[in-house]
């Protein structure tokens, strides 16, 4: 007998949009409800139809406030949803800050595409949402603490676990009333914290469940120093090497959780003497806003007063205002700047890279995971010119990773989380990686989960929840984007790569003529392939 179905609408073979579609006889619930992050092919989907009729979902229980989890609610409620939102009071006060700056991001991006798009004649876009459709969606997330059971709809009910990933992070379990009296459990992992999180306690969870869905962003990696002092050694070590008399470490971080992390490292490095009191700039008004929100709740985090003393310190400084940030590009004499976003895909990161990418004496500084298609991915690649914000860049600084501020768990600790939450009866659906990753854990696991109760699903799947395990569902519809662009390089990549290589390809070109042989060469191979398409 089938109670549940269980669709998954985002990060089903690729990291971002989480949405989870749970259908139960009292109604459909959404676990998260996220965007959609890396590759353009990906990002637009968070403009197209749901998949799902928001008015008919009865609820929504939120995992915690990053934006793949839970950027695309405003979006829910301006297309209809009318109910509850649950989340930890701690996810709703970051979404009080990040769901606001989403909204003026996605109007300031569009007003900037729109005025291009009147310049060459092209259709204009409308914002995923706006400022009113935030407001609706903070009035209708309702407060619930951890380990406390809550309704959520007629025989379905929830708690939040500490998942260990952020400030209000949690790991959900649900449960669905059944005739025969015991209930089907189900337990969604939310995105797991490593162990030695700085700031949090390690990730909890249920045990003796039906099902569980669990993320896997690290499920092929093995992270082997992985300790509090190991961390902050790195980061001293990789700020001494950055200290150009006339330079400046730029690092790109996520505005919530990260850049709080490195105040705290780098406060408590000043403070020991290993590293100089050199200024530092928090150049991102939401990490401002989020940084307030971990002051506020310092009591619920590890590490709470060493975070509260670096706040105050006269080394650290915050940019606030448009010309606080400007004036960044005039400072000589080294400085670090923590600016979000932490792949480099929007905000005022991008305005430092464009400043200082071009410059020997600067390091720019990766510190969290990089998706396919990002202009951190391309950084890390080791690409040598890049485009921002329609200008070539040529990458002549320093681009270093340090992936020990992750919040995400690793393979090994994946697989001993999930080996907690045994025995495991009806399945284990693998989501929020990419496909190595997601192989990874996979193969970790395949002692404690048989292979035939593990399922790596795609993008759209739907699959009814059964007692002798998961079963797909015949009629899905056709998923938003094949499988095979999912997590992948897309065309508009492939562009931005062909304009670099075009022009590096005429700059060094020995005369005119070479150049105009390589341009008549080019546009007879797009005529020859539009006359291809043509027949």
């Amino acid at each position: 007998m089938t109670i549940a179905r269980l669709s998954f609408h985002g990060a089903a073979g690729a990291v971002t949009g989480s949405c989870f579609r749970l259908g139960t006889p009292a109604g459909d619930i959404l676990v998260d409800c996220g965007m959609f992050q890396g590759a353009k092919s990906e990002k637009e989907l968070n403009y197209r139809p749901f998949p799902f009729e928001p008015a008919d979902i009865t609820a929504v229980v939120l995992t915690h406030a990053h934006i793949d989890h839970s950027g695309l609610l405003p979006k829910l409620v301006r297309e209809g949803f009318k109910g509850p939102v649950y989340a930890t009071p701690a996810t709703y006060d970051l979404c009080a800050v990040m769901l606001p700056d989403s909204a003026h991001i996605q109007e300031f991006e569009v007003e900037q595409f729109n005025r291009r798009a009147d310049q060459r004649g092209r259709r204009r876009v409308n914002a995923i949402y706006d400022s009113t459709d935030v407001k609706k969606t903070l009035k209708a997330m309702r407060n619930q603490d951890f380990d406390t059971w809550f309704p959520v709809a007629k025989g379905v009910r929830a708690r939040f676990w500490n998942a260990g990933h952020m400030l209000g992070s949690a790991t959900v379990e649900i449960e669905i009333d059944q005739p025969d009296g015991k209930p089907m459990r189900l337990c969604f992992s939310g995105d797991i914290g490593p162990d030695h999180k700085l700031l949090h306690a390690d990730p909890e969870g249920p045990a003796d469940i039906d099902y569980l869905v669990c993320e896997a962003t690290y499920g092929d990696t093995d992270r082997m120093d992985k300790s509090s002092e190991e961390r902050r050694r790195q980061l001293c070590d990789e700020v001494l090497k950055a200290m150009h008399p006339k330079g400046a470490l730029i690092i790109p971080s996520f505005a919530v959780e990260r850049a709080q992390e490195l105040i705290s490292d780098l406060g408590q490095l000043i403070a020991e003497g290993r590293l100089p009191p050199v200024p530092i700039y928090l150049d991102s008004p939401l990490a401002i806003r989020a940084t307030e929100v971990f002051a506020r709740h310092r009591g619920e985090l590890e590490g709470g007063a060493t975070l509260a003393q670096s706040l105050e310190a006269h080394w650290l400084h915050f940019s606030q205002t448009g010309e606080q940030s400007r004036s960044l590009d005039h400072k000589r004499d080294f400085h670090i700047v923590i600016a979000a976003s932490g792949m480099c895909e929007a905000g005022r990161v991008r305005h430092r890279l464009r400043n200082w990418l071009w410059r020997d004496e600067a390091t720019v500084l990766l510190v969290g995971y990089q998706a396919t298609g990002t202009l951190g991915q391309l950084l890390q690649s080791g690409v040598r010119t890049v485009r921002i914000q329609g200008d070539e860049i040529a990458v002549r600084a320093r681009i270093r990773s340090l992936d020990l501020y992750s919040g995400h768990a690793d393979g090994p600790e994946l697989a001993e989380w999930v080996a907690a939450r045994q025995p495991v009866s009806g399945g284990v659906f693998l989501v929020h990686g990419e496909p190595p990753a997601l192989d990874g854990l996979a193969r970790r696991i395949e002692t404690i989960v048989p292979r035939d109760r593990l399922v790596i699903p795609r993008l759209d799947a739907s699959y009814e929840l059964k007692a002798d395990g998961p079963s797909p569902v015949g009629d899905t519809p056709k998923p938003r984007l094949d499988p095979e662009r999912v997590a992948r390089m897309d065309w508009h990549n492939d562009v931005s790569r062909l304009f670099l290589d075009l022009n590096d390809a005429l700059s060094a070109a020995a005369s005119d003529k070479e150049r105009g042989v390589l341009i008549r060469r080019l546009r007879r191979a797009i005529e020859d392939e539009g006359s291809d398409t043509k027949r």
